[in-house]
């Protein structure tokens, strides 16, 4: 029988290693594929993740395929990310990566070299429900790494060609497998930052983008003026820091206005809110539903799953109803519903009450 043929996503980090490494413990043929997402002065690691992608793929004896994506990636990614906060939202630049660049890129890849599998170090799962013949999205083994969150975009399509070998596994579990393989990036540190904003300065980048910041007032609650703003784009729900004004108690921001140009700011009470609207909502787990659904849902990646009723509003639109009030919902991030360890659906935030 001939072997099952994988083509692992490559960063130069070690979960896409411990991935690559994992399947061919398991018997399949890995080509890896290292993605070129971004150029210039914005990507000065590439070097780096060269240089490791290609270590680890001389060490387990596997090809590396570079392929380049930049221009894709500008337009999907870094594109829209500035769009978005041009508008006024907080995008979630993962998400948008995710749907459109770096799984449609690995499928692209591996047809053109009649590879039926991809596959990720993503901290993720997947399975088939047999009721209902769909690929299933699940939360990773370990909690505090899972990264389901930033999948639900997927269609069925690629879910059902997607392997996710490390999602079963511990993140320790991950480095101390890639040291027993002797892999040089087993202790390599986690990237924490928006890859192509390395130093985490989106004014600067926003700027870079020919984002113009127009200062604006500050506002309380009542519409009183509190001090002047530096640029929507600098300031996202739920900020404390480096507000520069002085209320005499801790301000947040509350929300922005867009067609005011101002921050309102208040106190950390006005940030709670019970139901939120979410837009381009993607079924993922489960078919379109047309009945109220009781659900898990987090309204940010670093925020816990909270219980909710869920209530579909046509084809694409849903609105979320938390039994408890939630901190700081942030129009432009991802509203991810889960029904048990499976991801039911995801969507982008756009109301908040």
């Amino acid at each position: 029988m001939a072997q099952k043929k994988v083509l692992v996503g490559m960063s130069g980090g070690v979960d896409s290693a411990a991935a690559a490494a994992l399947l061919l413990e398991q018997g399949y043929a890995v080509t890896g594929c290292l993605l070129r997402l971004h150029l210039g002065p914005e990507d000065p690691g590439w070097a780096q993740s060269l240089a490791d992608a290609q270590a680890v793929a001389d060490k387990l004896g596997i090809q590396l395929l570079c392929a380049d994506y930049s221009e894709l990636f500008r337009r999907q990614v870094m594109d829209y990310f500035a769009d978005a906060y041009r508008a006024g939202l907080t995008p979630n630049p993962c998400v948008k990566c995710n749907e459109h660049v770096k799984f449609a890129a690995l499928c692209q890849e591996a047809d053109a070299r009649g590879i039926s599998y991809i596959a990720t170090g993503h901290y993720a799962q997947v399975d088939q429900d047999s009721a209902t013949g769909r690929a299933r999205l699940l939360r990773g083994a370990d909690r505090r790494k899972d990264q389901s969150y930033f999948l639900y975009p997927l269609s069925q399509e690629v879910l059902r060609r997607l392997l996710l070998p490390i999602g079963d596994h511990t993140k320790e579990a991950v480095r101390n497998l890639a040291e027993a393989q002797g892999l040089v990036n087993a202790r390599k540190r986690d990237s924490q930052d928006i890859c192509f904003i390395p130093e985490g300065d989106y004014g600067a980048f926003l700027e870079s983008q020919g984002l113009v910041s127009q200062p604006g007032d500050f506002l309380d609650t009542s519409g009183r003026i509190l001090g002047r703003h530096s640029g929507l784009e600098r300031y996202t729900t739920g900020q404390r820091r480096g507000l520069g004004v002085s209320g005499g108690r801790p301000l947040y921001v509350v929300r922005k206005d867009l067609t005011a140009n101002t921050v309102i700011l208040g106190d950390e009470a006005d940030l709670y809110t019970q139901a939120v609207w979410a837009e381009d909502f993607r079924w993922v787990s489960l078919p379109m539903q047309s009945f109220p659904l009781p659900v898990t849902a987090k309204t940010r990646y670093s925020q816990g799953e909270a219980a909710a009723m869920l209530y579909p509003e046509g084809e694409n639109r849903v609105r979320v109803v938390f039994d408890a009030p939630q901190r700081a919902v942030t129009q432009g991030q991802s509203l991810v519903v889960y029904i048990g360890d499976a991801v039911a659906g995801g969507g982008i935030i756009c109301q908040a009450e």
